[in-house]
C-alpha cells in the first residue's frame, strides 16, 4: 500500500519552454514548490510571470508542440504525474486537482446547459448514469447559490458571476483534493469578486481542500493564503508564508508591488510604480531578471542570477543582496524613510 504523501503537491525544478518559429520563449525557468493538505497557496506576479503556464504544467496541459516541459519532480498526492498515462491523468483531473480557468466567458461551452456541462465530469469520475450525474448538477448548483432550476439554461443566460459560480461547481463537482484557482475574479466587479471569494473560502473549508490562488491582487492573497509565492520572469523571487512574506518583505520586487498599492492611511501619497517592464522571454537577463527595474541593483546582480536562499522560518529570497548583506533592504528603508 502506498503511503500518503505529507504534500498534495510537490514540484521540483520545472521548466516550461515554447520552441516557435520566431525564437524559444522560457515561460517558467526553475520553479519547485511544496503545498500542504489543506493549505492555500498564492501564486503572485504580473501577467507574463509564469503562473498559469506553472499551473497548466501541473495538469500536463501545456500543448506540445510547441510546449516542452521539463521537471525533477512532480508528485500530486504522492502520485508521479510525469509519466502518466492519458487515461490514468483524465482519473487525476477532476478528482485529485481541478481548475478555475481565468475567464468565466469562455470557459463554459456556449452550446450546451450548464447542468449537462457539470454533469459530464460527475458523469466521467463518478461513474453515474447521467439522470442521477443531472440530479447531482442540480445540488452542485444550489450549493454555489444558483437555483438548480436553472440547470437547463445556457451561459448566455447568465451574468458573469454567475458564470464564475458555475465554472466553480464544474471545478467542485467531484470535490477534488487540490483546487487551483486561476484569476478568478478578474473579470468580475468588486462587489460579484467579495462574493465570490467568500464562496470559494466556505467551499474550501467544508470539502478541507488544498487551494492554489494565482493572482496579481495582493488584497486577495492576504484574505484567503496561508502561504505565499512571488514570480518574477519565470522564477520565484520570494516565498514563505502569509506573515513572513507580507510583515517581513524581502525581495525589491515583492517591495515594488506593495509600494504600487494605495497608501489607506496617506490618502495624499502618491504611488510608487515599478518602472519598466518584465524581460523579453526569449531573451533571458544572464544575472537577476529584475536587475534592471530594481532601485539596489549592483553590476553583481546583473552577472550573476541568484538562487532562493532561506532566510528564516519558510521565508526564502532570490536576491544576491543577501549575501553581501543580510538587513540590506531593511537598512535601504531606513534611509529611503
Amino acid at each position: 500500500m502506498q503511503q500518503e504523501s505529507r504534500e498534495i503537491l510537490n514540484i521540483e525544478d520545472l521548466r516550461v519552454r515554447f520552441e516557435t518559429e520566431d525564437g524559444i520563449v522560457y515561460a517558467v525557468n526553475g520553479v519547485s514548490l511544496k503545498l500542504g493538505y489543506h493549505r492555500t497557496l498564492g501564486l503572485v506576479g504580473e501577467t507574463g510571470a509564469g503562473k498559469t503556464t506553472t499551473a497548466l504544467a501541473m495538469l500536463r496541459l501545456v500543448p506540445d508542440p510547441p510546449g516542452v516541459v521539463e521537471c525533477k519532480r512532480l508528485e500530486i498526492g504522492g502520485q508521479d504525474v510525469r509519466g502518466m498515462s492519458v487515461s490514468k491523468l483524465e482519473q487525476v483531473r477532476g478528482n485529485e486537482i481541478s481548475m478555475i480557468f481565468q475567464d468565466p466567458m469562455t470557459a463554459l461551452n456556449p452550446v450546451f446547459t450548464v447542468g449537462e456541462q457539470i454533469a459530464e465530469s460527475i458523469e466521467i469520475h463518478e461513474h453515474l448514469g447521467k439522470a442521477e450525474a443531472l440530479e447531482k448538477a442540480g445540488d452542485m448548483l444550489e450549493m454555489v447559490g444558483i437555483p438548480r432550476q436553472r440547470a437547463n439554461e445556457y451561459p448566455h443566460q447568465f451574468s458573469g458571476g454567475m458564470k464564475q459560480r458555475v465554472v466553480i461547481a464544474i471545478a467542485l463537482a467531484c470535490n477534488p483534493k487540490l483546487l487551483i484557482a486561476d484569476e478568478p475574479t478578474t473579470a468580475l466587479d468588486v462587489t460579484i469578486q467579495a462574493q465570490v471569494l467568500e464562496l470559494m473560502n466556505e467551499l474550501k473549508e467544508k470539502y478541507n481542500t488544498s487551494m492554489i490562488m494565482i493572482t496579481h491582487d495582493l488584497g486577495i492573497v492576504a484574505e484567503v493564503c496561508d502561504e505565499v509565492a512571488v514570480m518574477y520572469a519565470g522564477k520565484i523571487v520570494e516565498q514563505g508564508s502569509l506573515e513572513e512574506v507580507f510583515g517581513k518583505t524581502l525581495h525589491p520586487y515583492t517591495e515594488g508591488l506593495f509600494n504600487s498599492l494605495p497608501n489607506i492611511k496617506n490618502r495624499t501619497a502618491k504611488l510608487k510604480p515599478i518602472h519598466g517592464l518584465m524581460p523579453d522571454p526569449t531573451k533571458i537577463p544572464q544575472g537577476c531578471a529584475f536587475a534592471p527595474r530594481c532601485n539596489y541593483a549592483t553590476e553583481e546582480c546583473r552577472k550573476v542570477c541568484p538562487a532562493l536562499k532561506n532566510m528564516g522560518g519558510t521565508h526564502c529570497v532570490a536576491c544576491s543582496a543577501y549575501d553581501r548583506d543580510p538587513d540590506f533592504l531593511i537598512e535601504r528603508r531606513k534611509k529611503n524613510g
